[in-house]
């Protein structure tokens, strides 16, 4: 009978004291107060109602987001910009320990008992920042209006053929690399800054760089432009308005090259821009060895004077073939023609620097300049000489209006010419060597004479036997 006793006695109290704990359990998983000793960023929460600490929490954050930053420019004349954190783009949040408040409350008992048990007692605010706010105030725009805008360094020939350099401006701009690592150390990570009774605030110097054009004077000078290595000039003469006009055209289109070194002056491109810019009118073209009305007349006096330029210069010629008839305004063998499509001129500049070309029609003269790199103790000159002299050929074309057996000279001949042209190269006005550099042939011009044979098909021209290739000009007759 006591032993039974015992045992209801001994079960009375494991339910008596599983009753008790499950009350406990009840009342610690069921109260809405958060545990003791926690704390956000330093700021105490414990013991708090669970409601009230997260709205304690988010003004606490928002208060964050208020703190004044101001922004100054190491630049006279710009104002500091006032703004709080939130209008720079910083935001803060604790949203992991708002997730294990909530999780209080969340599973079974057992899952409530040992969260509440083991809750973490300190908590970190995570701020965020995003840069395209401050960008948004400081755009492109606003660097343009307060800082200005880059200017190029400048190169030019004076009136007296000396190569002038004006310096490139750099302007400021903001280094935003550097700025995000500024503000990221800047934005505080805890409400210390907060927690006292004065009234926070921030500052930042924004941090500059220099923007320096692409085009400098120290990148203008490595081009190798030092002074002028040589001038040439061809004159006009009695050339009509026509001709002076394409003369000016083409050299427009040369003036103001520059070829890097390596490159390779190409007369077809030039003829090819200024055709396209400028246009050209009607004067005499060369065809068949003939002078004939045509439009471009006068196109090779350019390629002919540059010619004269970089040979004088010892430049590579590429390509260069003389005229059909010799021209007026240079010695034979020391021309260069050009026929679209069939005869280009083009050199190479092989000087190891930058080469300007400058080129203008002034006092009825062709005036081309060199400007560049090139030793000052060495020249070239040109040398020609006529090696044969080829007879005038007589050419009969039927005239049936004359007498039969008269004729009538319509057209005197003239010889044509094998001339050879040598390259002096002097250094300190000696000289050192000697090449021949082109063996030139000019054709001779037919004497035509008018006749009336009684077999009317002698001497009769056989109608399309030449080939039709016009030089200096860009078209010939019916254009």
């Amino acid at each position: 009978m006591k032993k039974i006793h015992l045992s209801l006695i001994i079960i009375a109290s494991i339910l008596l004291i599983g009753s008790v704990t499950a009350g406990w359990v009840h009342l610690y998983i069921g109260q809405n107060t958060l545990p003791d000793k926690i704390q956000v960023a330093g700021y105490p929460l414990g013991g708090k109602d669970s409601d009230e600490a997260l709205k304690l929490l988010d003004a606490r954050l928002r208060q964050m987001e208020s703190i004044p930053l101001t922004l100054s420019v190491a630049a006279k004349g710009i104002p500091n910009a006032q703004l709080t954190l939130k209008e720079a783009g910083v935001s803060f949040e604790a949203d992991a320990f708002k997730e294990a408040v909530a999780k209080l409350h969340e599973g079974s008992w057992l899952d409530q008992l040992k969260y509440r048990w083991h809750f973490q007692t300190d908590w970190n605010i995570v701020p965020h920042w995003d840069i395209s706010a401050l960008k948004e105030k400081f755009t492109p725009e606003w660097e343009q209006e307060h800082f200005g805008l880059p200017v190029e360094a400048t190169r030019r020939i004076s009136g007296k053929d000396e190569v002038v350099y004006t310096p490139e401006v750099s302007v400021s701009r903001i280094d935003w690399n550097t700025l995000k690592e500024q503000m990221t150390a800047l934005i505080p990570k805890d409400f210390a800054l907060i927690a006292g009774g004065e009234k926070p605030k921030l500052s930042l110097d924004l941090p500059l760089y220099r923007m320096v054009p692409n085009v400098t004077i120290g990148s203008l000078k490595e081009e190798g432009i030092e002074r002028k290595i040589i001038e040439f000039s061809t004159g006009l003469g009695s050339s009509g308005p026509g001709r002076v006009y394409n003369v000016d055209s083409a050299a427009k289109a040369v003036n103001g090259m520059v070829l890097k070194p390596g490159d390779v002056f190409d007369y077809s491109k030039v003829i090819a821009k200024a055709e396209e810019k400028y246009g050209f009118q009607e004067a005499p073209v060369i065809l068949n060895g003939k002078l004939v009305p045509g439009v471009g007349g006068g196109i090779c006096q350019v390629s002919s004077t540059v010619y004269n330029a970089a040979v004088r210069t010892g430049l590579e010629i590429v390509e260069r073939r003389n005229h059909s008839l010799p021209v007026s305004y240079l010695p034979k063998g020391q021309d260069a023609t050009f026929a679209e499509g069939s005869i280009n001129f083009r050199f190479r500049n092989n000087t190891g620097k930058s080469l300007l070309i400058q080129a203008e029609v002034k006092d009825r003269n062709l005036i081309v300049k060199f400007f560049g790199t090139f030793p000052k103790n060495v020249t070239y000159d040109l040398m020609s000489r006529t090696v044969e002299t080829l007879p005038v050929t007589e050419k009969f074309v039927q005239n049936p209006t004359l007498p039969v057996g008269g004729q009538e000279i319509l057209q005197s001949g003239k010889p044509g010419y094998v001339v050879e042209t040598y390259q002096i190269k002097k250094v300190d006005g000696k000289e050192v060597s000697r090449k021949r550099i082109s063996r030139d042939t000019y054709r001779p011009q037919n004497r035509l004479i008018a006749v009336h044979t009684e077999d009317s098909g002698e001497g009769s021209p056989a109608p399309g036997s030449e080939e039709q290739i016009v030089e200096d000009g860009v078209s010939g007759p019916n254009f």
